[in-house]
């Protein structure tokens, strides 16, 4: 056997075991950790494919961004693992029916969208080079332009959103206001007492 074929093999057996670990971990930290595994191995299989440019975006980041800020925000939530595991055996069967719905409704989709499959077949490619990330920047930046752009104003907007709903202050906390600090004057804060004051 080739060993392109036999690393292909093993990775994506790899990734089948880490994907399936992160929906059935009880611990949200674990179940993180093999996320990233799956992205990592995500990434290997993507080289295999000579998509280097996918496989290094993949890893800068899926794992080294996104991945490591899920992990700071689970391990700073306060989860009871017992309550997590009781939820996790009462919404099983719900859980099954949406998997099978979902699956369904994939296989459905595949399975008419590729039933004439010459009219999805790319017939002419513009290639710049022989470098495949040149060629994904030209086609990115020039026939998918408009779509770049509003895929770039929707990650805009999430990132705006989700600022805001992180800014809900917490009336019973005590904040300071800066700009009151600077504005404030000796004798708001301080009184002199004389000896006579103090008989």
């Amino acid at each position: 056997m080739n060993i392109e074929l036999i690393l292909f093999l093993i990775i994506s057996a790899l990734l089948l075991y880490t994907s399936t670990r992160v929906i059935t971990c009880n611990n949200p930290v674990k179940s993180a950790v093999n996320l990233v595994f799956s992205f990592f191995f995500s990434a290997i299989l993507w080289l295999l494919l000579n998509a280097e440019f996918l496989s290094v975006i993949l890893i800068l980041v899926y794992v080294g961004a996104v991945m490591v800020l899920f992990l700071f925000v689970v391990m700073m939530l306060d989860i009871n693992l017992t309550e997590v595991s009781t939820k996790y055996v009462k919404h099983m069967f719900s859980g099954i029916a949406v998997f099978a719905l979902t699956i369904t409704i994939l296989v459905l989709f595949f399975k008419n969208e590729f039933q004439n499959s010459d009219k999805n077949i790319l017939t002419e490619v513009t290639v710049i080079s022989d470098d495949n990330t040149k060629n994904l920047g030209y086609v990115l930046y020039t026939e998918y332009i408009f779509a770049f752009e509003i895929a770039a104003i929707i990650l805009l907007l999430g990132i705006i959103s989700a600022i805001t709903l992180t800014q809900n202050k917490n009336k019973e906390n005590k904040y300071q206001d800066p700009q009151q600090q600077i504005f404030v004057k000796k004798e708001d804060r301080l009184s002199i007492l004389k000896d006579e004051d103090m008989k």
